[in-house]
């Protein structure tokens, strides 16, 4: 027995060590929604903090660029102009016929088709002066127009696996590395473990030590991924968290996954129009619209014929309604939008690779400190029952050769 037991608890402990690693993992990972009744239940740290660990990254990576004006310079206003350029010009004759049609349909059928076609013109050329007077006091006041907090808690709702594709793609090596060290280490602390089993064959000890030895593997799990913060060398090998030493993996990663995904054109217009200062986004709009019809004698005496004077302040405000609704088509754009979005990773991952490892790490750590004891407790609960297992197999071998 003696013999059986210096081989098989060293064994069954790396068992452990593996087992209560790759549990950790998966509990960080999965379940990506809430599994559970009341508050009963589990929900991987990575999803339940992901908001909260994306709020720290914009908050940091904006803080050192500047804000959000400073983003959108990099996004070349000159190219949004031409996109909306681009997009409303060849149907800029169907938005004023919407428009008319809808405030006096009749009158609009019966005006003279040169007035119509001259509307339309002058409409097309004076387009891209307004737009771009719009694009620029858009970008003026970006950071007061874009609750970006707000866009990233909706969309990671929407998206709560978005962090979990982040830390597998980037730190796939790793995550096999810390479950597989959790095997060697299980064994080693397994190996202590054996003679003392021997020693004093109670039968608390092995339930206990397993217990042990599950807490303790998934602690260092933990901290092999956060800890040491900056490189350390010791004999031959060069220490640091796991996660750390892919800080620019992971920046990479997570800039492009945003860029992609949650921080678009369409969805930072979205932001603009509905957000909760969508009155003041479309206080800005009405302002360069209306410049197109009180400004022109043509458009203004045509609109007065068509609708009247007292239509003319009804047409303006449903104009300004279509201009709304012109701006979420130029800006759903699929094409538009993965052209945009390597530029706004670019500024993300610069500077996510700029942060100070310490500042990286508390990105990231803080949403498995909340967590790591549970973690712990739970590595610690399946190295006991193995651990009792394995002391009632043991115990009964002897009856089992006797007989």
């Amino acid at each position: 027995m003696t013999d059986l037991t210096l081989v098989s608890v060293p064994l069954m402990a790396a068992v452990v060590g593996w087992f209560t690693n790759w549990l950790a993992i998966q509990m960080s990972f999965h379940p990506v929604r809430f599994m559970g009744v009341g508050v009963i239940g589990w929900q991987g740290v990575i999803p339940r903090k992901a908001e909260k660990m994306a709020h720290i990254c914009i908050d940091r990576t904006l803080q050192k660029f500047g804000d959000l004006n400073s983003v959108y310079q990099k996004l070349e206003p000159n190219r949004i102009v031409e996109q909306v350029v681009a997009q409303v010009t060849p149907r800029m004759g169907e938005y004023i016929d919407e428009i008319m049609y809808e405030i006096q349909p009749v009158l609009w059928d019966n005006l003279p088709l040169f007035v119509r076609a001259r509307i339309y013109q002058w409409a097309r050329q004076q387009l891209p002066g307004r737009v771009e007077e719009l694009v620029e006091d858009f970008g003026a006041d970006l950071d007061e127009l874009v609750d970006l907090k707000a866009l990233l808690s909706r969309e990671l709702q929407n998206h709560p696996d978005l962090m979990n594709r982040i830390f597998q793609q980037a730190g796939a090596v790793e995550l096999r590395s810390v479950i597989n060290r959790g095997a060697v280490i299980g064994a080693l602390m397994g190996a202590v473990l054996a003679p003392v089993a021997v020693l004093y064959p109670q039968p608390w000890l092995l339930p206990v030590g397993g217990f042990v030895i599950g807490f303790i593997t998934n602690w260092i799990a933990i901290n092999l991924i956060f800890a040491p913060v900056r490189p350390r060398r010791v004999l031959f090998w060069r220490l640091q968290g796991l996660f750390l030493r892919r800080q620019e993996e992971i920046s990479d990663t997570w800039a492009h996954l945003v860029a992609e995904e949650l921080i678009t054109v369409e969805k930072v217009a979205d932001a603009m129009i509905n957000g909760r200062h969508g009155d003041r986004t479309r206080a800005i709009l009405q302002k360069h619209l209306r410049p197109m019809l009180d400004d022109s004698l043509v458009m203004k005496l045509a609109a007065q014929v068509s609708v009247g004077m007292t239509g003319y302040t009804e047409l303006k405000r449903v104009m300004n309604q279509k201009a709304v609704l012109a701006t979420r088509d130029v800006f759903s754009d699929p094409a538009f939008n993965r052209e945009r979005a390597p530029v706004v990773a670019s500024v993300l991952a610069g500077q996510m690779k700029a942060l100070r490892p310490e500042e990286f790490q508390d990105i990231l750590r803080p949403a498995f400190r909340e967590e790591e004891v549970q973690l712990m407790f739970v590595g610690g609960l399946f190295g006991a029952v193995a651990g009792l297992a394995q002391f009632l197999v043991m115990a009964g071998l002897p009856f089992a050769i006797m007989g």
